[in-house]
């Protein structure tokens, strides 16, 4: 018997049908109990076709219809809402009713109380007074669209304009459709542009409601194939051009830099001032045409090993030096143009060694350390005493110095007394002077001055202060507070002798005579070292009283007047004084 109350149900899968569990021509299943022409077929296997109507809660909410024989010849009016719709047709989806899997059946029609409203589009909907109240399958908006013919299942659902869209949002901006945008196939030889998605779209639908196959793939993505060509062509073309960049750069910054080969030519006065470093070196070279480019200098100073023990100073090198060979002869003393200042050396000395470096006429120095002492930079603590012989003496300060061909005495004069302002700044002269009782620094240099004089080795020299600051005591009655430092007596002389006589000796009464004068000599007799006046700061306190060295290479300490009287007649004899 045929139920106008139930909806269309599952149809068995046929074997013919090609879509293999595709719902009809059109992607549905015929209304249950018709056959796909809407002609009535019960299938004696549904068990909804042998039951009465009062078993179906759904058949009970409209009354019983007679069926409408013209429901097809319409059904093309209607929408499409049975299946998915083509993304590309714009038409709105409507909610389906549920579906189950055992027999899977859907209403398809309407709800109770909800009279069938005649569509403009049928011509038979309005004028019929007697099937006004007949059921259409296909007229409500539940329903499966008509079964179509199989040459029209790609057709597209009728479309409808946005206005008649209740989901339609005009606020919303319509997403990108462009395919190379959206990752979708180009159309195919048959106009179906439809992409993966949609078919696992449609392949998940048909699975509820019972269908369990998925279309086929379509052609490959030629449009996606171009732009990740393209893509790949820009990636590439980029990488290339890093590369380069990337090469120049390291080239420029870790390659071989820019250097002369051999050992040059010529030659070139180079000085380097104090504190400089392997640039600056590096720099000065360059300018100077020794080396070409400062990269070569500092690459060559840090694979030798020695390229770090530079020191400030003048060297004579070549023109147009591999960096390696001009680094070679800045590290051999040989190749600098200094002037090294013996410790312990007289002003005299010093003077003479200066004309001669300079190529000057002897005594030119002297002549300038005298008339310029004012503008040489001596410290306010030098003594105004004008015993003193050198006003100089004690501030050109030991060490070397670097000169040139245009370097004036003056100017190496002021560096030897700023160089000993450094030093002398570095020592707590004042506080030493304080300790043992002198007349401040000009004291404390003059005792370092007979120290450097007179001693031999570190170990002389700390014994040497010792003996000067025990004399100098207002209790010695050894020597009644006379130093007797023969260095004193040489210095006045302007001589280096061992041999003195006792009468010349002890007769003379220039002031720098210790063995004549108590006390100090008006200043010092010699420059001192660095060691001599770290001694002189830190003495030893072994009660040491009296020197003297029979050989002129050993000093020999006692603390008595007798022990001394030994040594000294011991003396006598080796050199024949009476």
């Amino acid at each position: 018997m045929t139920e106008y109350g139930r909806g269309p149900g599952s149809e068995p899968w046929h074997p013919e049908d090609p879509l293999y569990g595709d719902q009809g021509w059109g992607g549905q299943q015929s209304a249950h109990g018709q056959n796909q022409y809407g002609q009535q077929q019960p299938y004696p296997q549904d068990p909804y076709a042998q039951q009465p109507q009062a078993h179906d809660p759904y058949a009970q909410q409209q009354p019983q219809q007679p069926h409408d024989p013209y429901a097809q010849q319409h059904y093309q009016q209607q929408p499409d809402y049975g299946v998915p719709q083509d993304p590309y047709a714009q038409q709105p989806q409507q909610p389906q009713q549920p579906q189950y899997d055992n027999g899977g059946w859907d209403t398809g029609q309407q709800s109770a109380g909800m009279p069938y409203a005649a569509q403009p589009a049928d011509p038979y909907g309005a004028g019929q007074a007697g099937y006004g109240e007949t059921h259409d399958y296909y007229g409500t908006p539940e329903a499966y669209p008509p079964p179509q013919p199989p040459g029209r299942r790609e057709a597209a659902a009728p479309q409808q304009a946005p206005a008649e869209n209740p989901d339609w949002d005009p606020e919303v901006q319509p997403e990108e459709t462009h395919p190379f945008f959206t990752g979708t196939d180009t159309p195919d030889d048959n106009g179906d542009d439809r992409d993966d998605e949609y078919d696992d779209s449609r392949a998940s639908r048909r699975g509820s409601r019972g269908g369990n196959e998925r279309r086929g793939k379509g052609k490959k993505k030629s449009r996606n194939g171009c732009a990740c060509l393209v893509v790949s062509l820009v990636l590439v073309g980029g990488l290339g051009g890093v590369s380069y960049f990337g090469y120049s750069y390291w080239k420029d910054k870790f390659g071989s830099a820019p250097d002369y080969a051999g050992s040059g030519s010529g030659s070139v006065e180079v000085e380097i001032p104090k504190g400089s470093f392997g640039s600056d070196i590096g720099n000065i070279l360059k300018k100077k045409g020794v080396v070409k480019s400062v990269d070569a200098f500092v690459s060559a100073q840090s694979e030798n090993p020695k390229g770090k023990s530079i020191q400030a100073g003048v060297y004579l090198l070549h023109e147009k030096m591999s960096a390696a060979e001009a680094l070679k002869m800045m590290v051999d003393p040989k190749s600098q143009n200094l002037l090294v200042i013996p410790e312990g050396y007289r002003n005299v000395a010093v003077y003479e060694m200066v004309d001669k470096k300079l190529g000057l006429k002897k005594g030119t120095t002297e002549d300038v350390a005298k008339s310029e002492t004012s503008e040489l930079g001596l410290p306010d603590w030098v003594s105004k005493n004008k015993d003193i012989k050198d006003p100089l003496e004690g501030f050109l300060y030991p060490a070397a110095y670097p000169v040139t061909k245009q370097t004036k005495p003056e100017t190496l004069l002021k560096k030897m007394v700023s160089r000993a302002n450094e030093e002398y700044d570095k020592l707590d002269l004042e506080g030493a002077a304080k300790k043992y009782k002198l007349d401040g620094p000009w004291q404390v240099l003059t005792v370092a001055s007979l120290v450097q004089a007179e001693g031999l080795t570190h170990d002389d020299f700390r014994k040497m202060a010792e003996v000067a600051y025990n004399r100098l005591k207002p209790d010695n009655i050894a020597t009644n507070r006379k130093l007797e430092f023969d260095s004193a007596f040489n210095y006045l002389k302007k001589q280096s002798k061992i041999k003195i006589g006792s009468n010349e000796i002890r007769t003379n009464p220039d002031p720098y005579n210790t063995y004549y004068h108590a006390g100090l000599p008006p200043g010092p007799i010699s420059n001192p070292g660095d060691e001599a006046l770290r001694a002189t700061l830190n003495p030893t306190s072994d009660g040491w009283m009296f020197f003297i060295s029979l050989d002129g290479k050993k000093t020999q300490f006692t603390k008595t007047a007798a022990e001394h009287e030994k040594l000294n007649q011991k003396f006598k004899e080796q050199h024949g004084l009476g």
